[in-house]
Parts: structure tokens; sequence; C-alpha cells
């Protein structure tokens, strides 16, 4: 971990619809601002780059644990975890940073929360940018029954479904699990539990940290979920079908701010689809997609991945979203 990257980097809690969460802030407290989500298993750290080349560049960066992680309260319901009581919080913590208005950012679970913000709250979000996860078009039905159907049962989405197992497996050796889940995601395909295993069993076990992940990255990442453990999170995925039924309103309701969108050639998430394809579904869901682009031999932890690239992009995207072209 470089220091220097962090050493402006404040902590604060906010009350925020009944919880409190904890935010990471840079930046001047007059500038723009621009909100990062994080998804799973992460927590504000995994922004490290972004809030100092944000903040450098005269944003106001704010990242927030969000419900269910780290320094944040992670309610007890799994009802408490809908893509609508996200959206709530990440517009409350506009509200406790007094912005109006700010660029919304998100990679992994963060993209969709960053999506539906932009979808829900158009009035609050100059620009919309996400990482590995496209926005695409709400389906006709439910989106477990068709994950089962597109990729087995145990697919591992579905596997998370059941509170318990995932929740035990990934607790009994945080660092083990998170490791594995950090270093072992590659672009082969889905994730599939084998019969008897578990989630970590779908993951290559690499011996060998890759070169943006360091020994004291993982001593963050460790330290922060012993707070709660993986429930939180993973009370995310048991809330897809629940959010299919809740944002019914929106079906066919295109995303109108700026949009950019940046992943890895070797994310699992993209495995098998070509920028062709991607930038025809998001010009299907965006009305205004700025950018698709994907980055050659990066994998899912695009912004950690791939630090300097993302902060270009992000910048430049943040500084007039209306005027972004590729570069």
């Amino acid at each position: 971990m470089d220091t220097t990257e962090i050493t402006e980097i404040t902590h604060r809690t906010v009350a925020v619809n009944g919880i409190d969460l904890h935010l990471a802030e840079s930046g001047p407290a007059d500038g723009p601002v621009v909100l990062l989500l994080h998804g799973f298993p992460e927590c504000w750290y995994s922004w490290r780059h972004q809030l100092a080349a944000l903040g450098a560049a005269g944003f106001r960066v704010v990242a927030p644990d969000q419900r269910g992680y780290g320094r944040s309260d992670a309610p007890a319901a799994v009802e408490d975890y809908s893509i609508l009581h996200l959206v709530g919080d990440a517009v409350g913590v506009l509200d406790a940073v007094g912005a109006e208005r700010a660029v919304v950012v998100g990679h992994d679970w963060g993209a969709p929360v960053a999506w539906h913000t932009a979808l829900l709250r158009p009035d609050r979000v100059r620009g919309v940018a996400a990482l590995s996860v496209p926005h695409l078009p709400r389906t006709a039905g439910p989106p477990t029954p068709l994950m089962a159907r597109r990729f087995g049962e145990r697919f591992y989405q579905l596997w998370f479904q059941e509170p318990g197992p995932a929740d035990a497996e990934l607790a009994a050796d945080p660092r083990r699990s998170l490791r594995r889940i950090l270093t072992g995601i590659g672009g082969a395909g889905p994730l599939v539990v084998p019969p008897g295993g578990g989630f970590l069993d779908t993951l290559d076990d690499r011996p060998e940290l890759p070169d943006w992940l360091t020994d004291d990255d993982l001593d963050v990442y460790v330290a922060e979920f012993a707070r709660h453990g993986f429930t939180g999170g993973l009370n995310w995925y048991r809330n897809l079908d629940r959010n299919h039924a809740l944002t019914a309103a929106w079906h066919g309701a295109p995303i109108t701010p700026p949009a950019l969108y940046l992943a890895g050639d070797r994310d699992t998430v993209v495995a098998g689809i070509g920028l062709d394809a991607l930038t025809a579904t998001l010009r299907r869901t965006c009305t205004d997609l700025r950018e698709a682009r994907l980055l050659p031999g990066c994998g899912h932890w695009t912004q950690q991945e791939r630090a300097a690239e993302v902060d270009a992009a992000l910048v430049a995207f943040a500084t007039d979203p209306d005027r972004y072209s590729p570069t």
C-alpha cells in the first residue's frame, strides 16, 4: 500500500435512512461531487487510487462503505438490502454532503446501484459511470429462474440465495476468502459451484499476489470485514427477484444522464461478449452513452487493476459529462 495515496483521505460517519454510513472523502470541500460505489466483497478502500486522483483534480470525492459493509451499519433483515434501499442510501449520502447533483460511479454491485440512481433520480445525477457491470434491459420475469435455465441451479448467485452456507464458508477464514476472490476470478465463464463444494471452489487458487494487490492491502480488507462478516454483502444477492418486482414501474425506461462504461476484456462478467455487442446493448438502455471501452488484459477488479486508465477516464468524464468523448 502506498500510504502517500491516502494521506489526504478523511473519514466520518453520517446518518442516512435510519442507519449510519461510513464515508471516506478527499478533495476540496467546494469541488464538484463524485460519488464512488463499491461492489462485493469490497469497501471504500477499493477506490483508494480514485480518491487520490479525483481529489487531486479538484473534485470532492465521496466513497461510502455501503450498507452491510465495513464501518457502516448492517441491518439484519434481508429485505433491507433492496435496490430501493441502496439508491436511497446513495441519494442520502448526496444530501449529507450537500450535493444537489453528482457524477455517480459504481463497480461490480456498485454499478447497478449507480445505474439505478441515474434511472430513478436523474435530477441528482450529472453523469453515471459503471465499471464491469453494464446496464441491461429489465427482463420480463424475475432473474433467478432465468439464471437457473442459463447456467444451472448451482450458479454462484443462486447458491448465495440461501442464508447460511455462503456466509459460513466465507467467514471461516476471511483472509483466505478475500485473497481467493480478489485473485482467483478469471474470465473463462460462469462461476458454478461444484457438487459438495462452495463458492471458493469456483475460483483459481493463485500462489502469488498480482502487482495491484499487496499483503498490506489484504490487511485492510480483512480488518474491514472483521466488523460484519460477509452476510450484508450476500444479502444484496438475496434481493434479486425482489428488485425486479420493485422496479416494475421503470420497465423499459431509459437512463438519460450522460453515461460511461469501462470493463476489462478478461472480466468474467462480460466473458465472450464483444465490445460491439456491449455497446449496442448499452445504447438500448442509455440515451446518452458517451463511451463503452474494454481494457485489454484487465480482469474484474477494474479500478484497482488499471488505476491510471480508470483515473484518467473518470477525471475527464467528471469534468464535463455532456462534452466527454472517447480519447
